[in-house]
């Protein structure tokens, strides 16, 4: 489909949809945007693993539309959640790691992030939870109101797992503990959130962002959603012990040396079942508040006046590659839930390429707003009206300047910083196993992605902290420490390539 066409498609839905609501703001649909952080594609409408037990979001993805093809812009909650907020790629900000906020810097200062874009348009925006990446964005310039923070909540008195590497970083546990679910900081948002829907003028339309912090680390759970799974019955996500030797070495870089412990140290402490267990009995936790927050919506007046998107900021790893955590352009890593339901939106499931950028000019469209003319986002409304249509546009993950994960409706090209790449067909081979880069029968299916990539990425913005990889004269530094491929951290030795050199 050309350039032109596509546009035009766009034109008519945008239509469609500013002719549906009167031009007042009163009578404009409400949002509401669900959050939800570290939640990867295990979750029943993406079928990401076969026990999970999500029945709210199942529910809600049977009268929406379900993004299967959806991807983050970077693997990492700050640089994830700019992106989408500003509807702007990491390799256009600059911001890749989990500093700056955004408006510390003198370029994007002023920049309209999506519920001020609403504000301006007569909405009342509320946010509670994790929407920004930790405490930014928790202030009257960016919400109207602005509730409880996006916290695990109540701790056990100490770690359940053994100390990991790098530290013992205090968020690194999981496992079951006798608490109450109303003690969870998920479970408070869901409060502040449902009295406040409960609560909604009926003249006024309002923007509301629900962050759940869950799956995200120190994932504990109470006892009755433990066993909610079956221990002995568990499955744990497929995994080869020699699954990077295919891999670019310099995959390694992307991730150097973090507090997410290796596939190595679960295996030598026995807790990869354990992990497992933890995090899905924490996404079925997350997704009863998803249930609670939908089911106050349905109690109100707006139920029928409402758009909802739900999403999460990227995906996770529990020891596929060989390790855990984000921060890699896999599949594991990039692919996210993305539903949107509510008014004018059919029930349906499509598998063309979608980007959390996107959401901003959706979100407008639906609403019947014009999305400021320089986001990088394409709106969905296309799809969402006829989810047999399929974009050209692939998705594209940014991970430090020069990395990028370009995923098509069939196959992940990966282009590192070094100009080294994998490929993989995705369809025949979910688990990314088989790197298929420099096989003739898959060199146009790598040649046409190749032209999505950035050629000229944005270097980090300054003051860039944590996470951050970046190229100097001398070579290659994480976290502004210089890489010795020679030496690298004990947590990747033992499921290393034989050379790590770029």
């Amino acid at each position: 489909m050309n350039k032109f066409l596509v546009w035009s498609v766009v034109l008519a839905a945008t239509l469609f949809v500013s002719e549906s609501f009167a031009q007042d703001s009163s009578s404009r649909p409400n949002v509401l945007m669900i959050c939800i952080d570290d939640l990867n594609d295990w979750v029943e409408p993406l079928g990401g693993h076969p026990q999970v037990q999500t029945p709210a979001m199942k529910a809600l993805a049977e009268r929406g539309m379900t993004f299967a093809n959806a991807h983050c812009q970077s693997p990492l909650c700050n640089s994830s959640r700019t992106s989408l907020m500003l509807s702007l790629r990491p390799s256009t900000t600059g911001i890749y790691g989990l500093a700056p906020w955004f408006r510390d810097l003198p370029e994007l200062k002023d920049r309209v992030a999506l519920p001020q874009h609403f504000k301006a348009h007569g909405y009342r925006t509320y946010s509670a939870g994790k929407v920004y990446h930790g405490r930014y964005g928790r202030d009257k310039t960016e919400f109207d109101e602005i509730g409880p923070p996006g916290v695990a909540g109540v701790k056990p008195p100490q770690k359940l797992i053994p100390s990991t590497p790098v530290g013992d970083h205090p968020l690194m546990d999981w496992g079951v503990f006798d608490h109450r679910d109303e003690d969870k900081g998920d479970y408070k948002v869901a409060d502040w959130v449902t009295e406040k829907l409960e609560a909604m003028p009926e003249d006024e339309p309002f923007f509301m962002s629900c962050g759940f912090f869950l799956p995200h680390v120190p994932c504990h759970v109470t006892p009755k959603w433990w066993e909610l799974y079956d221990d002995e019955t568990l499955q744990l996500p497929p995994y080869r012990s020699d699954d990077r030797l295919d891999c670019s070495p310099f995959s390694w870089y992307l991730h150097w040396e973090l507090p997410e412990p290796r596939m190595s140290w679960l295996e030598a402490h026995n807790q990869q079942r354990n992990l497992v267990h933890s995090y899905l009995a924490c996404i079925s936790f997350v997704d009863s508040q998803v249930g609670r927050v939908l089911a106050a919506l349905e109690g109100t007046p707006h139920r029928d006046n409402t758009i909802i998107c739900l999403w999460s900021d990227h995906g996770w790893h529990l020891g596929e590659k060989n390790v855990t955590g984000k921060n890699t352009l896999w599949e594991r890593s990039t692919h996210v839930p993305l539903i949107f339901a509510g008014p004018g939106i059919v029930h349906g499931r499509t598998q063309s390429p979608a980007e959390l950028l996107d959401i901003y000019p959706t979100l407008s469209d639906l609403v019947g707003l014009p999305a400021p003319k320089d986001v990088e986002g394409l709106s969905l409304v296309p799809q969402i009206r006829s989810p047999e249509q399929i974009r050209e546009t692939p998705a594209i993950t940014d991970h430090n300047p020069g990395n990028q994960g370009i995923k098509g409706e069939r196959y992940r090209l990966i282009r590192y910083a070094d100009g080294s790449e994998e490929l993989y067909d995705v369809i025949h081979d979910p688990n990314e196993f088989d790197n298929l880069i420099g096989r003739d029968e898959h060199a146009d299916a790598a040649q046409r992605l190749r032209q999505f990539v950035r050629s000229d990425p944005a270097p980090l913005a300054k003051n860039s902290q944590h996470r951050v990889l970046e190229k100097k004269a001398d070579g290659w530094y994480w976290e502004h420490k210089k890489i010795d491929p020679n030496n690298p951290p004990m947590s990747i030795a033992p499921n290393q390539p034989s050379d790590l050199s770029p």
